[in-house]
């Protein structure tokens, strides 16, 4: 008896000892990972306001366009990721909204990028996007001028579109969206003929959308491989323009929309 009596302690000891380092462990591994969800959604939250790590520049001389990529030393950045096949995509537009390129410039190397490329006279943005390797970057408008510059005020501002239905070339294009509302998560679905509808750039394609003041630039992808749908967000209410990039027979054609989100 005195035997299982000893066990019988020893067994009570053994199960009181673990509900005390349970009761002790259980609460802090709680509190551990609440901190580290609220700690992941406060990094979030900074990394998109943090300070841009990357200077670029780009001068424009006689239809030749040199692209300059620096740190904030002055050190050539020449460590990028390919983005969509390519290590930089150039999206230029006029002023007015009315003129707009997508260009590959190539590497120099000096670590320049470089691409000829003539232009009307007027003012111009340079969109240089890029994704540097272990540095913070953020893609804002870099002004140039070609020839004469332009006044302000010397082109219409832009007005939203009756109709989001949009022919390029005999082709055309339809755009449905779930919500025109700031702060939403916004759904852009084009509509088009897909029987002859190629891979561009790896995507099924592109979509790039400025504010009415050319500042605020979004380059948004496909949600999949297949479905020419497109998600993303609008910050602030206002006029947008969208440009929509779809290949089709072996032809990469632009299809423009503006939009009013309020």
């Amino acid at each position: 008896m005195k035997k299982w009596a000893i066990i019988a302690v020893l067994y009570l000891a053994v199960v009181m000892g673990g509900y005390m380092v349970y009761a002790q462990f259980y609460p802090k591994s709680s509190e551990a990972k609440m901190d580290h969800h609220e700690e992941g959604m406060s990094q979030m939250h900074a990394d998109s306001h943090e300070k841009s790590e990357v200077k670029t520049d780009l001068h424009y001389s006689d239809g030749l366009m040199t692209i300059s990529i620096k740190d904030l030393s002055g050190k050539t950045v020449k460590d990028l990721e390919v983005n969509h096949e390519k290590l930089l995509h150039l999206i230029i537009v006029d002023d007015s909204l009315q003129h707009y390129y997508h260009l590959h410039p190539q590497r120099l190397e000096n670590g320049d990028f470089s691409i000829r490329k003539t232009l009307p006279d007027g003012s111009y943005k340079a969109f240089i996007d890029i994704k540097p390797k272990n540095l913070a970057y953020h893609v804002v408008p870099v002004p140039f001028v070609v020839g004469q510059e332009k006044g302000a005020n010397d082109h219409e501002a832009l007005v939203p579109d009756s109709s989001l239905t949009k022919t390029v070339e005999q082709k055309t294009v339809s755009l449905k969206m779930n919500t025109f509302q700031a702060s939403k998560p916004a759904t852009l679905t084009f509509d088009l003929d897909r029987s002859h509808l190629e891979p561009y750039l790896g995507a099924v394609g592109h979509v790039v959308i400025l504010d009415e003041n050319g500042k605020k630039y979004l380059h948004v992808h496909p949600k999949n491989e297949e479905e020419p749908v497109f998600e993303t967000e609008f910050e602030m209410p206002g006029i947008y323009k969208i440009w929509a990039e779809f290949k089709q027979n072996g032809k990469v054609r632009i299809f423009p929309f503006v939009i009013e989100i309020k």
